[in-house]
């Protein structure tokens, strides 16, 4: 990916490194930043465009408005003003008045959130939704994958596919693959399934995740996720149906056991296995709520 730049966007928490994913693109005369990331790590991610030359950004994408991908786009645009930001239709009121989107981000993460910083808000100008992007020889196809979020969207540039968290989260690990789900409330199983099936058939040799890093082979990663959905739902439902006590931890402790994306869980550091779980946790929430949900229905 000569062309492709991987920014990482640490932050000052715990186990909280090797997790946010920032892309930066240029192809011919065209620059384009893909997730800019949470308020807090913008200087990071501007000292790598300075690095690189960066001059001018033609488009920032954002795969979806949680916090830790788009909150700090309004602050980016301080320095590069004639920036176009795409963002899924759902989403753009949201970015122009962020003042929702920040209450329910210090709500869901707290501190976390905190720490990410407050939304910056957005220019009405400067953003809008497009389904392709055509500028010269390149061209952005647009996916709507509104799996992981309701404002979800996936990038196919050439042949790589900047997935956000369509597929779930990566960790970069020297043999295999460490994927884990990402289905926090609210989740909808068949919206999360149609979205992978979608992701799955774009035509690409590279996938970018918003967490963390890339992967070249493409298709173990959708394999692996399409398993894991229904691993997670099916064992997740086993234990709402008999009504065990401790039910996110019995869960959490079974997954880790008998599914293949988290089986290199226990070889991760310390700090990124907490971190892990504390998400992972939250997506066994997402998917108990859904029975719920559809349980009253």
């Amino acid at each position: 990916m000569e062309n492709v730049h991987l920014v990482t966007l640490n932050q000052p928490l715990k186990g909280f490194r090797n997790f946010i994913s920032s892309w930066i693109l240029t192809l011919h005369d065209l620059t384009i930043v893909i997730d800019p990331g949470p308020r807090y790590s913008i200087p990071i991610l501007i000292d790598a465009l300075k690095k690189q030359g960066v001059k001018r950004i033609d488009y920032i994408l954002l795969t979806h408005i949680h916090i830790d991908h788009a909150g700090g786009a309004g602050l980016l645009l301080e320095y590069y003003p004639d920036a176009q930001i795409i963002c899924h239709p759902k989403g753009i009121s949201h970015m122009i008045d962020p003042a929702k989107l920040w209450q329910g981000s210090r709500k869901v993460l707290g501190n976390i959130a905190e720490v990410y910083g407050k939304i910056a808000p957005i220019p009405e100008k400067n953003i809008c939704y497009r389904d392709s992007i055509e500028v010269g020889e390149t061209v952005i196809n647009v996916l709507q994958t509104p799996g992981h979020a309701s404002h979800h969207l996936c990038y196919q540039i050439g042949d790589i596919l900047f997935a956000g968290e369509v597929a779930g989260v990566n960790y970069p690990i020297e043999d295999g693959l460490y994927l884990r789900i990402a289905t926090p409330p609210v989740f909808d199983y068949d919206m999360y399934l149609d979205s992978l099936k979608k992701a799955a058939a774009a035509d690409v040799s590279h996938i970018c995740f918003a967490h963390y890093g890339y992967s070249r082979d493409v298709k173990n990663v959708f394999d692996t996720a399409f398993d894991q959905l229904e691993n997670w739902m099916a064992t997740v439902e086993k234990h709402y149906r008999t009504g065990t006590e401790h039910f996110e931890k019995i869960v959490f402790e079974e997954l880790l056991r008998n599914d293949r994306g988290v089986a290199h869980y226990h070889t991760l550091p310390e700090d990124i296995q907490e971190r892990e779980k504390y998400f992972s946790l939250n997506s066994i929430r997402g998917m108990q709520e859904y029975l719920i949900k559809c349980n009253d229905a």
